[in-house]
């Protein structure tokens, strides 16, 4: 029997995280085991705990925004060894046959009999340890802040992942919606990439630090006649916040065959007039979590620069508190709990 996972969970829909001990039962031939030394604390993990995507199993272990070191690996195990720091993510599993896996898509793999999310039906990274298929895990260099880097893994690739795979240019000029979690590390990745960057807020308070951030203008949201005079500008604008928006405000935005991404998650239709996106060829879209690949060229990314998310810092012991905080809407960016477990 496997030694158990001291964590803290929820044990019911609406109840306060508390300690809980589970057995993992033996390590799969592909596996690592994490010994966790930090974790975020991620508004899907709220969402989660609260079962508001009506997915969440109980007793329920949040965390996917992990950082810590390699105890133990399976014989099938590559490239991952016992003693070496990594971060972990969203994805825990893929199926590594379908199409997409072998595409190099794996954060698009179909196969739900094998796809595996950090906390969707398994405990996550609020333990002192959790485990993964190596795959997932992402080596850490040594000169990246690894007390600040469990976010890059969630919120981080969800802003970095698009910016790839739309194929934008150093030379075109993009916009970020919001000012938060996301936000923040978008302005920092598209600055340091070599963009004309503009910060969308509907708050003036944040206009200094959005140019703190990486932003080169800022643009009121609640600003008409600001919002008239940049029409047509933009290449490319990328929403990071969680509600619905006058979307054509921001179509009107957009250069002809400009886009709009959309990382934020909203339950409400999203509402276009079809003419404005034909006659200026223009597009809106999504972006989910990005391939192994693409976490590896953000942490190299990250490490070239010197990127790191700004965060806060809670004892796991006082997860509660950390969750209440960032419910308020305090946090100041992102929130990383130090494993004091044991």
């Amino acid at each position: 029997m496997a030694e158990k996972i001291k964590a803290y969970a929820a044990k019911a829909k609406g109840e306060k995280l508390s300690a809980f001990e589970f057995d993992p039962g033996p390590l799969g031939k592909d596996e690592v085991e994490i010994a966790v030394e930090y974790c975020g604390v991620c508004h899907s993990d709220v969402s989660m705990l609260e079962n508001e995507w009506g997915m969440t199993t109980y007793p329920f272990v949040p965390g996917h925004e992990v950082v810590g070191k390699i105890v133990a690996a399976g014989e099938l195990v590559q490239k991952r060894s016992v003693g070496q720091r990594v971060g972990l993510g969203w994805f825990t599993r893929c199926c590594m046959s379908c199409p997409e896996c072998i595409g190099g898509d794996q954060n698009l793999c179909i196969d739900p009999t094998k796809k595996e999310q950090t906390i969707i039906g398994r405990h996550g990274g609020f333990a002192n340890k959790v485990r993964a298929q190596w795959i997932w895990t992402q080596p850490l260099p040594e000169k990246l802040d690894y007390k600040k880097a469990g976010p890059l893994f969630c919120g981080g690739i969800t802003v970095f992942n698009p910016i790839v795979q739309n194929n934008i240019h150093p030379t075109d000029k993009v916009g970020v919606i919001g000012i938060g979690g996301l936000g923040h590390m978008a302005l920092g990745f598209l600055n340091k990439w070599g963009f004309e960057v503009t910060a969308f807020t509907s708050s003036d308070s944040k206009r200094d630090e959005a140019i703190k951030l990486g932003a080169h203008k800022v643009v009121n949201t609640h600003d008409k006649a600001a919002l008239s005079k940049i029409a047509g500008s933009f290449d490319f604008i990328l929403s990071t916040v969680s509600v619905n928006l006058e979307w054509q405000e921001y179509i009107a935005a957009l250069a002809p065959k400009g886009r709009i991404v959309t990382v934020g998650i909203f339950n409400d239709p999203i509402q276009l007039q079809a003419f404005s996106l034909i006659s200026g060829q223009k597009s809106f879209g999504g972006s989910p979590l990005g391939s192994p690949r693409t976490v590896e060229k953000m942490i190299d990314f990250c490490d070239r620069h010197s990127i790191s998310p700004v965060t806060e810092s809670f004892p796991m012991s006082k997860v509660n508190e950390a969750i209440e905080h960032l419910k308020s809407g305090k946090a100041r960016y992102r929130i990383v709990l130090t494993n004091d477990l044991g």
